[in-house]
């Protein structure tokens, strides 16, 4: 089954263009929709609701198009905005009960489905404070349960983890799951950190510029490459035994490299090329000579942030000011989380 189907959509701003003759075929399941601020996820989102005619092209939402069957689809889709819009003067049961009243459900049957939604949320104890008086996890959490309280086929959630901390985005992640997981409802989630998308979602859709990069499953994003990640502990002998290692390999002729960041732990970690299953053996030998305790030993996995860079690669003369802030922009979100909970 297709949930979500466009073909040679486009959007057009007088000084700008949003999305670029965009064709997809999204199915069941947890699909990510990445790409810098600025390429076009939100302006995607509302021509799917229907709230924003398309410049050309089409597009349909569990077969129903999007420009002649606006009030269905909204009917049968929830819907997380990226900004805050609460009121801050009503509980979050008054709060979701309203949008289930306001989908159509009848004032016992609201309640009850508020209730249930709510205590999915992780919200239950909290459902009779003031929204006004919630942390920023919080009012996350009223957002996605109003999205999920009218219990629909698909929910868009654009950027669900803005502003949460590493922990919030933890916790928000495993809820966005378990949407799929525990009630078979399929998610279209939207985010700028690829990281989030690696571990959530099942298919991953990479635009940049309202142009589409990719689409794929997330196992072909991140499948195994040649490259072996070593981790080490120290010792009395050897300080920093990365350092004495890596001296080491190199004796044996072993080139390596740093990771970069891309896997945690950045700093202790080092890759190298592992053409058959003797580089096993000789990191392993190398590190008992040593005397060192072996943390980790993996092969290394694509990350989806190498898209990004392999389309750069390609279009250098295009590299400049719009990718430094890409980068700068996801970079510093990852960095710091956000606002607390």
């Amino acid at each position: 089954m297709t949930v979500i189907a466009t073909e040679s959509l486009s959007k057009r701003f007088p000084r700008v263009t949003a999305l670029d003759r965009l064709t997809l075929d999204i199915g069941p399941g947890v699909t990510g929709l990445v790409g810098a601020n600025g390429a076009g996820k939100s302006t995607m989102i509302k021509i799917l609701l229907g709230l924003s005619p398309a410049t050309e092209g089409t597009a349909a939402v569990l077969g129903l198009d999007v420009a002649t069957s606006g009030g269905e689809i909204r009917e049968r889709v929830g819907y997380m905005p990226e900004h805050d819009c609460l009121p801050p003067d009503v509980s979050a049961t008054e709060f979701v009960v309203h949008m289930a009243r306001m989908s159509g459900l009848p004032p016992a049957a609201a309640r009850e489905r508020t209730a249930d939604t709510l205590r999915h949320v992780g919200l239950y104890e909290e459902r009779y404070r003031p929204i006004g008086g919630y942390s920023t996890g919080m009012k996350q959490r009223v957002k996605l349960a109003q999205a999920l309280v009218h219990d629909p086929q698909l929910v868009f959630l654009d950027e669900p983890t803005n502003g949460l901390d590493p922990v919030g985005r933890d916790e928000m992640l495993d809820l966005i799951r378990r949407v799929h997981t525990d009630f078979g409802i399929s998610v279209l989630v939207t985010s700028h950190l690829l990281g989030e998308l690696e571990r959530t979602c099942d298919h991953v859709v990479v635009i940049d510029g309202g142009k589409l990069l990719r689409s794929s499953s997330t196992t072909d994003f991140t499948q195994s490459t040649t490259t072996l990640a070593i981790e080490v502990t120290d010792s009395d002998e050897h300080p920093d035994g990365t350092a004495a290692l890596r001296a080491a390999l190199h004796t044996r002729g072993v080139t390596t490299h740093d990771d970069g960041g891309g896997l945690p732990g950045a700093g202790h970690i080092f890759l190298l090329d592992a053409a058959d299953e003797t580089a096993y053996d000789l990191v392993r030998d190398t590190v008992a000579d040593l005397g060192l305790g072996l943390v980790r030993m993996e092969q290394r996995r694509h990350h989806i942030a190498e898209v990004f860079r392999s389309q750069d690669e390609q279009r250098p003369e295009q590299v400049s000011e719009r990718a430094a802030a890409r980068a700068a922009t996801a970079a510093t979100a990852e960095q710091t989380g956000g606002d607390k909970r």
